[in-house]
């Protein structure tokens, strides 16, 4: 049987938008859920608005709609494609990735693998552009598959918070410790470790010195091997742009991508949230985006 592959991912990927269209993704929303409403993730609800009343009232997160899973699953199939990678943020974080499992279970005539991408925004997000790139190149299913264990094994995520409130309220803390530090101005850079969760990668104080911290990992990083690199944020529009330029001026970077992180991860950062996702290619890794 002739395979055609299409690309399921759920709205933490941060793709922008204009590669999510080039690419023919398809984005499965979580939902931000306040006590007299819900909203589908980045469809009815923006990250600003999240931030604007996070004083008033700090929403939960749930999973996608079982209805918004089959709607896209029906949409695939009718669209002619046999299999589908749905590719998702980490399992350490979320039970997005094992609700698509059973519902993907039950979806008729399809042929659908769920992968685990243990990162999230544009850590995710990288996996999810590389997947759909090699489906371009008509890499077989099971190649494709294959390809994205060594993607995910070559991507890192980097972060820092204006708070870890939020973090911590929202149970995504992991193994970030930070209470003393608030008092001492500490502010930790989190990444994600290979299990998926957050973890301190190191403590600096002040806000800018952490800024400043997070561009020398970029520089090291691609002193060594050439990347791509995502910036994101999260309510520090001007300091990912700032980062962003300087990042654009270093040696053997691929690809900069900048994006706006999703309410739902909104919700768990807070303003203030800035970091980075890179993707060390390998001697194979053809340039175009």
């Amino acid at each position: 049987m002739e395979e055609k592959i299409g690309i399921i991912t759920d709205s933490t990927c941060d793709i922008p938008a204009e590669l999510i269209e080039q690419h023919g993704i398809e984005v499965v929303p979580l939902r931000i859920i306040y006590a007299n409403r819900e909203c589908r993730d980045g469809i009815e609800i923006t990250p600003e608005e999240v931030y604007n009343t996070l004083d008033d009232e700090v929403p939960t997160t749930s999973l996608p709609l079982p209805e918004d899973v089959e709607a896209v699953f029906a949409k695939m199939k009718q669209k002619g494609f046999t299999h589908i990678l749905s590719i998702h943020l980490s399992s350490g974080l979320s039970g997005t990735g094992q609700m698509m499992e059973t519902m993907a279970n039950q979806a008729k005539d399809l042929v659908v693998k769920v992968i685990d991408s243990k990162s999230i925004s544009m850590g995710l997000g990288l996996m999810v552009i590389e997947a759909a790139k090699a489906a371009e190149k008509e890499m077989s299913f099971e190649a494709i598959c294959q390809h994205l264990s060594s993607v995910r094994e070559r991507i890192s995520v980097f972060f820092v918070l204006g708070t870890l409130e939020y973090l911590k309220r929202g149970g995504r803390i992991g193994r970030v410790s930070g209470t003393l530090g608030q008092i001492l101005n500490i502010k930790p850079i989190i990444t994600v470790t290979p299990e998926g969760i957050y973890t301190t990668y190191a403590k600096v104080r002040g806000r800018n010195q952490s800024i400043e911290r997070m561009f020398t990992i970029v520089k090291e990083h691609l002193a060594k091997a050439a990347s791509t690199v995502a910036v994101c944020y999260g309510g520090a529009q001007e300091e990912a742009i700032t980062l962003a330029k300087k990042i654009e001026k270093l040696p053997n970077l691929t690809q900069l991508f900048v994006s706006n992180v999703s309410p739902v991860i909104g919700v768990h950062t807070g303003p203030g949230t800035l970091g980075f996702a890179i993707l060390t290619n390998t001697e194979d890794d053809h340039q175009a985006p």
